[in-house]
């Protein structure tokens, strides 16, 4: 069996203990039935990894002893920023799921013209500890040990001029049957590989034109995926990993 790999958001030190957090204890215990002495792999999103054993549980408190630690994979070399437009039900989540375990590094969800998602006070804060957990499951599940950030969801007009995210060397908005497909744009890049990129992909819809102007002018490089319009929830996913096969760790 797959040693399976635990979140934490707690300090680790070979030789040392810990408590795991109860939702991690009820899947090891429950679903994966591990018993005292089974091997575990303990991250927390602070560098590399531990090797760790399960000690006896103590009531409903599950102890762990963690051992060595190891480096594991690294983050992939081009650092993915992918802003997204909100979409409906659970679209959002399985764009986050899957962006993680292409090795996107940080997650922009967007309020945009034709976003039909509303979010506001406690239920913004509901959704991002919602998706930071999703995040954090597909980090256990890929072999990741830098869990992505995901930002508050905001207006497009506040990301855009973000300094970090206006300095990328590599700007791209996803448009549907524009000119230049993504596939040719990276097989022409002048340069060597950058090493960060922005995707801009849009809600169920797309971007506006007025949105999709207001990028340009922010030098955002206008591409598409080919003949066919993807789904919101495919568009992005396709393109991180185009991104990952040219410029990233796919290579």
């Amino acid at each position: 069996m797959r040693i399976p790999r635990i979140y934490t958001h707690q300090a680790l030190e070979a030789g040392g203990e810990v408590v795991l957090e109860a939702s991690a204890a009820r899947h090891l215990m429950s679903v994966l039935r591990l018993k005292p002495g089974d091997a575990l792999i303990l991250f927390n999103g602070r560098g590399g990894e531990f090797s760790a054993r399960l000690l006896t549980p103590e009531g409903k408190q599950v102890r762990v002893q963690v051992e060595q630690h190891q480096a594991g994979s690294p983050p992939s070399p081009l650092a993915i920023t992918l802003a997204v437009g909100l979409s409906k039900g659970d679209r959002m989540d399985w764009v986050i799921q899957k962006a993680v375990e292409l090795g996107v590094q940080r997650i922009c969800p967007l309020f945009t013209k034709r976003s039909e998602v509303k979010l506001k006070g406690q239920r913004t804060e509901r959704k991002l500890r919602h998706w930071q957990a999703i995040a954090q499951s597909a980090c256990e599940q890929s072999g990741l040990n830098f869990v992505p950030r995901i930002d508050t969801p905001q207006n497009l007009e506040a990301v855009i001029v973000e300094p970090d995210l206006a300095a990328s060397a590599c700007k791209l908005i996803l448009v549907p049957r524009t000119e230049r497909s993504l596939a040719a744009l990276l097989s022409s890049w002048p340069d060597k590989p950058p090493a960060s990129a922005v995707l801009f992909s849009g809600p169920e819809g797309g971007f506006s034109d007025e949105e999709v102007a207001l990028l340009m002018a922010r030098e955002v490089i206008p591409v598409c995926l080919g003949p066919r319009v993807l789904r919101a929830e495919t568009a992005p996913l396709a393109a991180c990993a185009l991104l990952q096969s040219h410029w990233g760790d796919w290579r």
